[in-house]
């Protein structure tokens, strides 16, 4: 996000369109496509600061509300495609005026084959557990009479949140962020019962 506060909404939308566009060229220049960046939020809203009035013998009246200029914030969210790259994709919205960074996730571009890969290893792994325990028992598995599937992906992964001014970003030599990616897993529950002879 990039906000800037002014007296006229005209000069807050400049100050803010210009910071963000020098976010998206340096973002695009170190190979962020368009696609992968989108606007997420724009508002403009009045400010006020309150005035104090002197109250007499009997009354207190309430503050005064004194108009001070315009808020506006432009919110943009940017994806980027490979996880080495994220670190430098913070640095550089931090030192081209981003004025808060939030919200990093991690995500699975192809989850449904992920997902199928770990069924199909929890049906084997299923089958093969089946085969032995008829063994111990002394019976044969006939065919398959039921089966129940929980296969679970997990969603965005969420991993920090930077506030621009506070974790001290916006240096024009701001080093690239060091960002542990940890992992995702993709995990398949198969319950399958088999008829026995």
């Amino acid at each position: 996000s990039v906000s800037n506060d002014s007296k006229t909404v005209g000069a807050a939308q400049d100050a803010v369109t210009e910071k963000v566009n020098a976010i998206t060229q340096a973002l695009k220049d170190m190979g962020i496509e368009d696609r992968d960046i989108r606007t997420t939020d724009y508002s403009v809203y009045p400010k006020y600061t309150y005035e104090m009035v002197a109250c007499t013998y009997s009354y207190c009246p309430p503050s005064k509300q004194i108009p001070d200029g315009y808020s506006v914030t432009h919110t943009i969210s940017i994806k980027v495609r490979n996880t080495a790259d994220a670190g430098q994709a913070l640095s550089l919205a931090g030192a081209n005026g981003a004025s808060n960074i939030s919200s990093l996730s991690f995500t699975i571009d192809d989850p449904d084959m992920l997902m199928t890969e770990a069924r199909d290893e929890a049906v084997a792994e299923a089958r093969t557990k089946a085969k032995t325990l008829a063994k111990s028992l002394g019976v044969r598995l006939g065919k398959v009479v039921d089966f129940s599937d929980n296969t679970y992906s997990p969603g965005p992964y969420p991993v920090m949140y930077r506030e621009g001014v506070a974790m001290g970003m916006g240096g024009a030599d701001s080093k690239a962020i060091d960002v542990p990616t940890g992992e995702s897993k993709v995990t398949s529950n198969v319950t399958i019962t088999y008829e026995i002879r």
